[in-house]
């Protein structure tokens, strides 16, 4: 029997607190196997652009920690591919990673060739055993063709590789950023695959699943976890005899590796001084509410509006997470309020749609609605922000009935009529406002963030001054006063 062992993590999302525990527990497992029959893999999405060692230090830090824990190869995560540009990915790994970096389904658009910077498959040899390793990401083809790729159908791509390397390998390991029904449906449709070791959908399997001959593993998110194989393969029957799978929790009494903190800590002040570059000078704070219309959240609706050349602009308030005092504005401080990467977008919309989402926003429910991934980074949805209309609504009506008239302009809002709309990517998804994702002609513009896009109204003393004008009237409220 040859004997091996498999350390792996996925999607840890720049959870830097974490690693220095991970590259302890790694070290900790290789104590007691020979390195040659150790492997070590992440299975992508290790980047975040939200966390300041990432975004103050270019991802070096990201890089460089994960060299000193010792991995052996990684395959890209969306959070990589769709967050950085392709040259700036191509110099950073060039220059810092002394790890291979596989995407079996990623091509550039103009030659439909692999990166010199990527692998499309890799063998390495450890136990005596030549294992074959396919690396896939989720495909986002309206997003990956703006930054230059062609992302291809994962499924397709590991058939491929699957039939190129099974003849020349002992063991056939794919690392699948594609979410535990893809790893199902690799598992069901393709055979001569071994292991697939999954992420992208966060999802935890504290013990394996075993599908048509193939073994699922996952260790979950954010570095919680890190996933622990031990396997032991007959040469004679050319199988696994044996497998063992579990994920280790990286709790607050795991032993850290005191090397890679320190490599840390140096990063942490590297990037606070990077992102201590000043953006902008505020003469006034600027408020913010998650629960009803407030100055920050105009700005950035008419940001949006501007930036995409729309009728409409309209943002969850929720996608801020502070307000912001007057004076000096830093790149990291704008990272602390907005550190979502969320792209604007532009499309036609229905009037329609367009009255159902603005009266959901006005409901409690949704401004108290809790979202979870694509791209959003912050507690709630939020209330809805908007700039190129108005709303008059009453707060003493029942829901889906309270807004009076939305003006377009100088016009009422045509219910029969497609409007340009300026707003975010998230909600093309269906997330926050289902009637949002009905959107048709949809541009996506990258690979600019809303923060970019609000750093550019931060710099606009007119925009500011507009941002206190009021976009939704509550007449309830107006005739009380009166």
């Amino acid at each position: 029997m040859k004997r091996l062992l498999i350390l792996h993590t996925n999607d840890l999302h720049s959870h830097f607190e974490m690693m220095p525990k991970i590259s302890g527990y790694f070290n900790e497992a290789r104590k007691n196997w020979p390195s040659e029959q150790v492997l070590t893999l992440d299975i992508g999405d290790h980047m975040d652009r939200m966390s300041p060692e990432t975004e103050g230090t270019n991802a070096i830090a990201n890089l460089e920690i994960m060299n000193a824990t010792g991995y052996d190869a990684m395959v890209l995560g969306n959070n990589e591919g769709l967050t950085f540009t392709p040259d700036f990915l191509r110099a950073t790994f060039k220059d810092h990673a002394r790890f291979p970096v596989l995407g079996s389904n990623i091509y550039e658009r103009a030659t439909h060739l692999t990166p010199d910077w990527l692998l499309p498959s890799l063998t390495i040899e450890r136990s005596g055993l030549k294992i074959g390793i396919i690396g896939v990401t989720a495909a986002y083809p309206a997003y990956y063709e703006l930054l230059g790729w062609d992302v291809t159908d994962p499924l397709a791509a590991v058939k491929t590789h699957t039939e190129l390397l099974r003849p020349h390998t002992d063991l056939i390991v794919v690392m699948s950023h594609l979410g535990l029904p893809m790893d199902r449906r690799i598992a069901e449709e393709i055979e001569g695959i071994d292991v697939i070791l999954g992420g992208h959908t966060h999802h935890v399997l504290e013990e394996p699943l075993l599908i048509s001959g193939t073994y699922l593993a996952a260790a979950g998110k954010f570095g919680q976890y890190a996933g622990h194989i031990e396997l032991a393969y007959d040469p004679a029957q050319r199988r696994i005899a044996q497998f063992q799978s579990r994920v280790v929790p990286m709790t607050t009494g795991s032993e850290e590796d005191s090397s890679v903190a320190e490599l840390l800590a140096r990063f942490r002040i590297a990037g606070a001084a990077a992102l201590d570059e000043e953006v902008a000078q505020l003469r006034e704070p600027l408020r913010l509410d998650w629960h009803g219309e407030s100055p920050l959240g105009n700005l950035l609706a008419a940001g949006i509006r501007r930036w995409t050349s729309a009728d409409i602009g309209l943002v969850n308030s929720g996608q801020l997470l502070q307000g912001l005092k007057e004076g000096r504005l830093t790149r990291g401080r704008l990272l602390e309020i907005c550190p979502g990467p969320i792209n604007p977008c532009r499309m036609l919309l229905s009037g329609a749609d367009l009255q159902q989402a603005l009266e959901e926003s006005l409901l409690p429910e949704f401004m108290e609605k809790p979202i979870r991934g694509l791209g959003f980074r912050g507690e709630v949805l939020g209330a809805l922000s908007v700039d190129g209309i108005t709303v008059e609504w009453d707060s003493s009506r029942a829901p889906y009935e309270r807004i009076i008239a939305v003006h377009v302009g100088e016009e009422l809002l045509d219910p029969g009529r497609d409007y340009v709309v300026g707003t975010i990517d998230m909600f093309t998804f269906g997330s926050g406002y289902l009637s949002l994702s009905r959107g048709k002609e949809v541009v996506y513009m990258l690979p600019e963030f809303i923060r970019d896009v609000l750093v550019r109204q931060l710099t606009d003393h007119e925009a500011i001054a507009s941002s206190h004008s009021a976009r939704f009237i509550d007449q309830n409220a107006s005739a009380a006063r009166g």
